[in-house]
């Protein structure tokens, strides 16, 4: 009787064991990684993971590009980690994380963000819900066929990181060893992978695996679509400006024969589809164009974040739009695709821009200017911004 009282009380004990909110638990020694407890604390906790693999996802939330690289909890965390290391650039200064800001929805407010040699060419894209997308290739030219072919690429960049090989730049085999000889990558990379080997392959795969776990689900668009039939249909909890916005972007227009809309909606879902508001891969350049040095105008800009997160709920907008950065409020974005001028040489641009091959003219009144704005902004969330999984690993 006893030993039976003993026993019930050990498993009402382990009832009560704390673990990660997947259950992703693993009992771990205490001594088992110093060198990760020695450097990051409590900020990273091996035996008790955030839960980057199993997060909800809404039901009609159908794209995901992660196809061959699945979330696990271990190597997303490692992700996290190179993903705010500052050992990653030549210099120690820059970490993937200096452009891509966590309380900007992981973009930058800066034109362009500063490198350990200069600064970038083009204005840094936020990362939040870039894995649902059925859009595979990553930049703003996408001369990444994948998110993991991406996140390197930083790094070799002669600008950015460093680690080009060129210009007196060291190698990435460099960054490799340098990685190899920091005692807490020994642990992470044994941790991830059962095995301290670093290769590119499996930091590309961590990273991919950190920044597709980005994810902002918490608007209230997504309160409002949790209970329509519909992306169409109005939303309850939306007001009626919201839903006249929300009608305008989705509907697509009707044009006379030189391009001056008559009718309709304004067609922004033919690019940013809703309800995960990405780019359409088949879509051309927006217009705005901007150059590049010896080779004349930059046509090839095709890509674009999702449009969830382009402001905070409390209306400070997350960084420039653009890959130029050159518009800086929802009024002026939407003034961009209101009149559309076709620049000399720009043979790149979508042709659902140019109807009967004229730049459109939405003749927009004030009043759809403005539902257009406040239906933007219901599509911001504020978890993203604060969530610890996502934040700084390394202590202040």
């Amino acid at each position: 009787m006893r030993n039976l009282q003993i026993l019930l009380g050990l498993l009402s004990i382990l009832s009560f064991t704390s673990c990660s909110d997947d259950d992703n638990y693993e009992a771990i020694p205490s001594d088992a990684y110093p060198n990760v407890t020695a450097t990051f604390g409590s900020n990273l906790n091996l035996s008790n993971l955030y839960n980057y693999a199993n997060q909800t996802v809404p039901s009609y939330i159908t794209k995901d590009n992660s196809a061959g690289n699945t979330i696990d909890n271990k190597i997303a965390t490692l992700g996290r980690v190179l993903f705010y290391d500052k050992n990653l650039s030549s210099n120690n200064t820059i970490s993937c994380a200096s452009c891509h800001k966590q309380a900007l929805a992981f973009g930058d407010n800066s034109v362009a963000s500063t490198g350990v040699n200069g600064t970038t060419g083009r204005h840094s894209m936020r990362l939040v819900n870039s894995r649902f997308a059925t859009e595979t290739r990553f930049f703003w030219n996408e001369r990444a066929a994948t998110l993991e072919q991406q996140t390197t690429m930083p790094i070799k960049d002669h600008g950015e990181m460093g680690f080009s090989g060129l210009n007196g730049d060291m190698s990435f085999d460099d960054l490799l060893i340098k990685l190899g000889a920091i005692n807490y990558y020994k642990e992470l990379f044994q941790f991830a992978y059962g095995s301290q080997e670093i290769t590119e392959a499996k930091i590309q795969k961590a990273l991919a695996q950190f920044v597709r776990s980005i994810q902002s689900f918490d608007s209230k668009y997504d309160t409002g679509r949790a209970t329509a039939p519909n992306d169409g249909a109005p939303f309850s909890n939306f007001t009626p400006q919201e839903n006249q916005g929300k009608n305008l972007f989705l509907a697509p227009p009707t044009f006379n024969t030189t391009g001056s809309r008559t009718g309709g909606g304004l067609g922004c879902a033919g690019c940013h589809r809703a309800p995960e508001f990405d780019i359409d891969p088949a879509s051309k350049n927006n217009g705005i164009i901007g150059t590049i040095s010896g080779t004349g105008i930059d046509i090839g800009n095709t890509k674009a974040p999702s449009l969830r997160n382009l402001i905070r709920t409390d209306g400070v907008l997350n960084g420039q739009m653009m890959h130029t950065g050159v518009i800086t409020t929802l009024q002026a974005a939407i003034g961009h695709y209101g009149t559309i001028n076709i620049a000399p040489g720009n043979t790149n641009l979508d042709p659902r821009l140019m109807p009967n091959g004229f730049g459109q003219q939405l003749n927009l009144t004030q009043t759809e200017v403005d539902a257009v704005i406040a239906f933007l902004k219901t599509l911001s969330g504020t978890d993203v911004y604060t969530n610890p999984k996502w934040s700084n690993p390394f202590p202040n």
